[in-house]
């Protein structure tokens, strides 16, 4: 018998407004499919420094739409033919 108490009381509603909305976590696929490049490409930006921010999630790393958001905004260019303002500061 599995005993699932603890979980009777949490709500699964995500509309409450008496805290934090949590957004849905998007995998290493979706943040792939939506930049149009390879997995592996991620994978090789991260080894590098580099890419959208992750979460670790056990050995799944996941991504919050902001910080994809915030990455993709951070590499546009300023004007067409300007290199982004991101390619002269160091990501971390």
């Amino acid at each position: 018998m599995v005993r699932v108490a603890h979980l009777l009381g949490m709500s699964t509603d995500t509309t409450s407004v008496s805290g934090p909305v949590l957004e849905p976590l998007l995998s290493i696929e979706e943040v792939a499919g939506y930049l149009g490049v390879a997995v592996t490409t991620i994978y090789d930006w991260r080894v590098g420094g580099g890419g959208p921010r992750a979460i670790r999630v056990g050995r799944h790393l996941r991504f919050a739409r902001a910080d994809v958001a915030a990455w993709v905004e951070a590499h546009r260019e300023s004007r067409p033919g300007d290199p982004p303002v991101a390619l002269f500061a160091v990501e971390r």
